[in-house]
């Protein structure tokens, strides 16, 4: 199965078994616009929850707000999305369909890495144990000639975005030989910018209403408010504010599922230091986010810092953290060095001061800022990505049989534990309802009696709960009952009494933070 079907299967899990839905879907749908379904929001709920409390718990200077989707007009005047907030998109005239200019070439780089990967792939084989990987990248022909026009590639790009030189993004595609996927052909439209800003209007009477927009991103929320926070929480700097919050984006190249959405939800973090302290800052953070994907046990070879190749114009230090998709290695979290545009560029449009006083040096200054910004709808594409599996299973008849199981990371499941009686008679169920009732309160549980227990096995192999207690005969007898493993289905006789000291070792968000 290739990466492509294997994403179609994954989008089609996600519908059957109430992760996603397609917004408005009895009306047809409205693009890149999604619903998440009622095993979806419980797991987008313990995703919140665990960048939630790393940030604000863990970190005695990092605070939290809840700032207002609708903001003055000026604020992003100030912010420069008024006036940078684009796109570069390029249309190809046969297939009618519509790119970001800058991901084609991205994307054709990444091709060209991809066949110095299969070059040093193909030496390794060759050579064994003997293979020098550095040595072979460093002197080999063909991996040096595709190096060279990467990096050619891609400092034109970052020269010709930098400049707004449209004409010559134009020429790198052209340059390049790149394809319209859809059509095959090279007839592509001059390239031109679109803001993603969506606007609307604030008033009674609409030919005097006022002109606002949809914030694009939960950063200036932060921002704006960012001296009511130190004064009332009499912050000292290094100090941090964390916020979760919808953002909207005018995508028109929206695609690749719930991967980038018009509508989406975002985890940020801005971190108020003081100058020149910034680029120390930004590593640290740098390091901490990258320990709090791996913790999650998705496989640390799927994660990735990407560095960016055009700066924004607030940043002077840029990286991605990227996971490895089904469809390639993609952008899950930012982590930026923001320097001091943002709280000067406020305080210019403002005719406020928003110079913190610092009581250590005796001086006002505006502080620089450090930004770690995650999409949720991101992260929860990355974790069923890498949990999605297929799994062939030899039953002791010789048989095979097959299971689709997500191996979703116990914390952060949508249903914690499933309580399972045997067969619905015999007094089972009312056994299985008794420690159903004790359990619910302190973890999201399921009780299920339909059907076979090896059905009821799979559907919750296949929504990501981590442990099934089954109730049997020998339960009314004992007073113990069988824990079922999700991931290796092995199955444990534990008394009732030790039912709640085992799940919240096992599925507590404490033991997952304790691991970044």
């Amino acid at each position: 199965m290739n990466q492509e079907e294997l994403f179609k299967k994954l989008i089609a899990h996600c519908k059957e078994y109430g992760f996603v839905f397609q917004s408005s879907e009895i009306y047809d749908g409205l693009s890149a616009v999604y619903d998440y379904g009622q095993n979806g929001v419980e797991l987008k709920n313990n995703i919140r929850q665990y960048w939630w409390d790393a940030m604000t718990r863990l970190n005695e200077n990092i605070v939290g707000i809840d700032s207002a989707i609708f903001m003055h007009p000026q604020v992003w005047t100030a912010s420069g999305h008024v006036g940078a907030f684009n796109d570069p998109l390029i249309d190809n005239k046969d297939s009618k369909k519509r790119y970001r200019a800058d991901v084609l070439i991205e994307e054709w780089m990444e091709k060209q890495s991809d066949k110095i990967a299969k070059e040093v792939e193909k030496a390794k084989k060759r050579f064994g144990d003997t293979f020098d990987e550095a040595m072979f990248v460093k002197t080999n022909a063909r991996v040096l000639e595709n190096q060279e026009k990467i990096d050619a590639v891609r400092n034109r790009m970052a020269e010709s975005l930098g400049n707004n030189d449209l004409a010559e993004v134009k020429k790198i595609i052209e340059d390049c030989e790149i394809a319209c996927p859809v059509s095959g052909t090279r007839n592509w439209t001059d390239v031109r910018q679109f803001n993603l800003m969506f606007d609307t209007k604030m008033g009674s009477v609409t030919d005097d209403a006022n002109v606002i927009y949809l914030r694009p991103e939960t950063a200036q929320g932060i921002f704006v408010n960012y001296l009511n926070v130190q004064k009332t929480g009499r912050m000292k700097l290094p100090f941090g504010i964390a916020q979760i919050g919808k953002a909207f984006r005018n995508e028109i190249v929206a695609r690749q599922f719930i991967f980038r959405m018009r509508e989406f939800e975002q985890m940020e973090m801005q971190f108020f230091v003081r100058p020149g302290e910034e680029l120390k800052w930004f590593e640290f953070w740098k390091e901490q986010r990258m320990r709090w994907h791996k913790a999650l046990g998705l496989g640390d070879d799927k994660f990735r810092f990407h560095e960016h190749i055009k700066l924004a114009h607030y940043a002077n230090a840029a990286f991605d953290i990227e996971f490895q998709f089904p469809f390639g290695f993609k952008e899950v979290e930012g982590i930026h060095s923001r320097t001091d545009f943002d709280l000067a560029s406020h305080q210019k449009h403002s005719g406020k001061k928003l110079q913190y006083f610092d009581p250590e040096t005796n001086e006002n200054y505006i502080p620089y800022v450090v930004e770690t910004s995650i999409g949720l709808d991101r992260t929860f594409l990355q974790i069923l990505s890498g949990a999605y599996t297929e799994e062939k299973i030899t039953k002791e008849d010789g048989s095979v049989d097959e299971r689709v199981v997500l191996r979703i990371p116990p914390a952060l499941a949508p249903v914690k534990l499933a309580v399972l009686p045997l067969v619905k008679k015999d007094g089972l169920p009312e056994k299985a309802r008794q420690i159903m009732d004790d359990l619910k309160v302190d973890f999201k549980c399921q009780y299920e009696e339909k059907d076979s227990i090896g059905k009821r096995y799979r559907r919750h192999d296949a929504i990501g709960t981590p442990f099934c207690i089954t109730v049997d005969h020998q339960s009314l007898e004992d007073n113990m009952v069988t824990i079922r493993y999700r991931d290796t289905m092995e199955q444990e006789r534990v008394d009732v009494s030790r039912l709640r000291e085992i799940m919240e070792q096992k599925v507590s968000m404490k033991t997952l933070l304790r691991s970044i």
